[in-house]
């Protein structure tokens, strides 16, 4: 009797689709139950490499894929929030974590996987408490993973009977570098680790395939999953190139290691398996830990080293915005808060830097549509929500600090000044997505309404810097002007819609071309809104000097 193709292919692809989703869905309950804090993990816990390590760790096991960890490496990377060196600890440490999915996976309780997924469904269709909710999707994604690998396991053993196949492993076992070859490129191809090292555990535990062809395989899993990092970094910043590098070169040397190595870590394995008693899929979780983490360990010392060699490779100027306050000294709260204002305020000054060079990439992106404009200026919103917080919580902690009247007055400016900028970082965002409405809609905005947005631009960004001068210098004739500018701003905005209408009603100008016009329009207005408050503070604060 012949084999089943349709069936065996359905019954395998069916279930790795379930296992992928599984692991995602398990991976962001386990996120969302942390709470949106992996940025602040990664900020708090990387400040020497070994912590880093711990902290690419800890995020992996909660996203449950290292490619995830890394993507988000990257990005931080590529706005200047962490370090080249620091990112190499995380990238390691997510290694590691990822071996976590492999030791689940060898517990082997695929028979209570349709339990735990009704579980899940109870704890997510039953339960409004958002802690149920993100439980349920624990569970249940859980119960998926292992449903999926039973199903996966199911359409995998025909093959024993399949010569092809079985001469296929066999050659993994004599020439493993077409074993690496192999697990490159099906992690590739599914960008998932987890899913690769899954199916190898189905593989082993069928006796589909014996040890020796099985670990070149692993090996080759480790250099596929870095694919992500590659496309993550591709038009990124120079520092984000280089962290891609990183982990490219990082698991080529790994791999590079274990092949030369591959017949005293295959009696390792068996060590670990004969005096354990390992079942085949922990036999494989073994091997792949101990992989990772030997691997972390022959070359967490040469960290210096390998940033000093993807700096050689990849060279160029890091584009650094330190998005971590450097002004907010607590000490001078209780010494001296007339000087812990002057502080605040520097630091407010550089947060307002940071939202001009926001609103500048919004403009650059509407103007060449480039993708890495939007990406810079989403990550400079995210710098200054950070800047927000921190510089808030520094001025409650000076509010009980006995001020005199001008450093009262003062501190309220200031609060309310953090409070503008943080706006107008919102209005850039917003222009942002609205540029990204008209990428992926394909509207298309006149020649003469462009022209329009671009002088409104100009001169908005114009307003905000002489408003953040105004406020750097306590200038009070340059807070005067940035009031008329505003009034300006107001004017052309009434201007512009209303030539906006006579281009709509002369059939010149799309319905959603005008959406897109009107609410960029509309955002500039209210961030010409946000810097006379700013200038307005100024000018009070003059007044009660």
């Amino acid at each position: 009797m012949g084999i089943n193709w349709q069936e065996m292919l359905f019954t395998f692809f069916g279930g790795l689709g379930i296992f992928l989703f599984g692991i995602k869905f398990m991976g962001e309950g386990l996120q969302n139950s942390a709470g949106d804090r992996l940025r602040d993990i990664l900020d708090k816990f990387t400040t020497n490499p070994f912590m880093g390590v711990l902290a690419g760790i800890f995020v992996t096991v909660l996203l449950q894929t290292s490619s995830g960890t890394t993507a988000l490496v990257i990005g931080l990377v590529s706005a200047g929030f962490m370090t080249l060196r620091q990112s190499i600890g995380v990238i390691m440490g997510a290694n590691i974590g990822t071996t976590v999915t492999a030791f689940i996976i060898g517990i082997k309780i695929e028979e209570y996987a349709l339990p735990i997924i009704a579980v899940g469904a109870i704890l997510l269709f039953f339960f409004k408490a958002r802690r149920a909710t993100y439980l349920g999707q624990i569970v249940f994604g859980f119960g998926a993973l292992f449903f999926g690998l039973s199903l996966m396991g199911d359409g995998l053993a025909p093959l024993e009977e399949v010569q092809g196949f079985t001469d296929l492993t066999v050659s993994f076992s004599n020439n493993p570098i077409l074993g690496v070859i192999a697990g490159t490129l099906f992690t590739v191809l599914v960008q998932s680790s987890s899913a690769t090292i899954g199916i190898l555990q189905g593989l082993f535990g069928e006796g589909l395939i014996t040890l020796d062809a099985a670990l070149p395989v692993l090996f080759g899993d480790n250099i596929g999953t870095t694919i992500t990092a590659v496309l993550a970094a591709i038009g990124a910043s120079v520092a984000a190139r280089r962290a891609a590098a990183t982990h490219v070169i990082f698991n080529l040397i790994g791999t590079t290691i274990f092949i030369i190595l591959l017949r005293p870590f295959t009696m390792l394995v068996e060590f670990f398996r004969d005096s354990m008693n390992l079942n085949p899929e922990m036999t494989i979780a073994f091997a792949h830990g101990t992989f990772n983490v030997t691997n972390v360990l022959i070359q967490f010392p040469f960290i210096a080293f390998l940033a000093m060699l993807v700096t050689k490779l990849i060279p160029g100027k890091d584009s650094v915005i330190d998005y971590k306050p450097k002004h907010l000294d607590p000490l001078f709260i209780e010494q001296s808060p007339s000087i812990a204002i002057g502080q605040a305020k520097e630091e407010v000054l550089r947060m307002g830097q940071i939202a001009e060079k926001g609103l500048e990439e919004s403009y650059q992106y509407l103007t060449t549509g480039s993708p890495k404009h939007a990406e810079v200026a989403l990550q400079l919103e995210d710098a200054i929500n950070n800047l927000d917080k921190k510089i808030t919580e520094y001025l409650v902690q000076l509010s009980s600090s006995a001020l005199s009247d001008a450093d009262s007055t003062r501190h309220t400016s200031l609060i309310n000044t953090v409070r503008d900028i943080e706006r107008i970082g919102d209005h850039f965002e917003n222009i942002v997505e609205l540029v990204e409405y008209k990428q992926a809609n394909k509207v298309f905005i006149t020649e003469g309404a462009m022209d329009d947005l671009n002088e409104m631009f100009a001169f908005t960004m114009d307003t905000v810097h002489k408003a953040l001068e105004s406020l750097d210098q306590n200038n009070h004739k340059l807070a005067v002007e940035v009031t008329e500018m505003e009034e300006k701003i107001d004017q052309m905005e009434r201007k512009l819609r209303k030539q906006h209408i006579l281009r709509l009603n002369q059939g010149v100008c799309t319905g959603q071309a005008g959406i897109v016009y009107v609410d960029i329009l509309s955002n500039l207005e209210r961030i010409g809104d946000h810097a006379v408050n700013i200038a307005e503070y100024v000018l009070e604060d003059k007044n009660e000097a």
